[in-house]
């Protein structure tokens, strides 16, 4: 009886915790969320404190900030973006992974380890060259940038892809091979139904990554093709002013479509992350 006392007693400190924890993440989203139906004089006096009578400002904050960003506009650039480089990153670092894992000989080891060296090189250290790189090749478009983040994407996709792919059993392509596919088939209609999991965790982390970057978008197109971080900048007025009830309300829309991606997804991801980690 004491011990399942004291199980009971663990496991509601580990809830307890895990709530605390839960709340303090929680925390700043719901705080932007408030001051997004707050007067922009009212912010910085209050922070912290529910609208009111006095503070309330209904949709004003939303309606000032999708004027004055061109919110809408900059909504597309980053969907476009963000959709076409996340489905470049799991459609061809899926299939080299597979290329990596089925082909064994020097070349691939190489190719694998410098895919694994990629992700630690920091994008402070080759912004300068990458930048004047992809403006010689024409890459400083909202297609070409697709390019570079499929570059910068990849190490991590690899290394997972590679990872959940050596549990595969190769018996499994070798029967498709006998019933006649080609190695195309193989892959498109066996092996990647099977990497659902991990496709959708890499998805998942390049979405997040993409669709909230704006150092990349902002050194490659800047304001010709605004992003959604790009245009929350737009905010700030001179000497340091900002209007903060837009910046909210804009920062509470640009969040709502990844966390909706992220909520739908999430189930798989912690499956996936094991898989091409643990596995690997």
């Amino acid at each position: 009886m004491n011990g399942v006392t004291k199980a009971g007693v663990l496991k509601t400190l580990i809830y307890f915790v895990l709530a605390v924890v839960g709340v303090v993440f929680l925390a700043p989203i719901f705080i932007v969320l408030l001051n997004s139906f707050k007067g922009k004089f009212y912010i910085s006096e209050e922070p912290f404190a529910l609208p009111n009578d006095e503070t309330f400002s209904g949709l004003e904050n939303y309606l000032s900030g999708l004027e004055k960003t061109g919110f809408l506009s900059a909504f597309g650039w980053s969907l476009f973006i963000t959709v076409f480089s996340v489905l470049a990153i799991v459609l061809f670092t899926s299939m080299t992974a597979w290329y990596i894992v089925r082909v064994k000989n020097k070349f691939t080891k190489a190719l694998y380890f410098i895919f694994v060296f990629s992700m630690i090189v920091p994008f402070q250290m080759v912004m300068f060259t990458m930048t004047k790189t992809a403006g010689e090749l024409g890459l400083d478009t909202p297609w070409g940038i697709v390019l570079i983040y499929l570059g910068f994407g990849a190490g991590l996709a690899v290394f997972m892809f590679c990872g959940f792919l050596k549990s595969v059993p190769l018996e499994v392509e070798e029967a498709a091979m006998i019933d006649g596919c080609n190695p195309i088939q193989t892959f498109f209609m066996v092996v990647f139904p099977i990497l659902k999991p991990t496709a959708i965790t890499v998805a998942i982390l390049n979405a997040m990554w993409i669709w909230n970057d704006y150092l990349l978008p902002y050194l490659l197109i800047g304001s010709e093709y605004k992003t959604i971080p790009i245009a929350v900048q737009y905010l700030r007025g001179g000497y340091g002013s900002v209007d903060m009830g837009a910046l909210m309300a804009m920062l509470v829309l640009s969040i709502i479509p990844i966390v909706v991606f992220y909520l739908f997804c999430q189930k798989y991801i912690i499956k996936g992350i094991v898989a091409g980690a643990v596995k690997g």
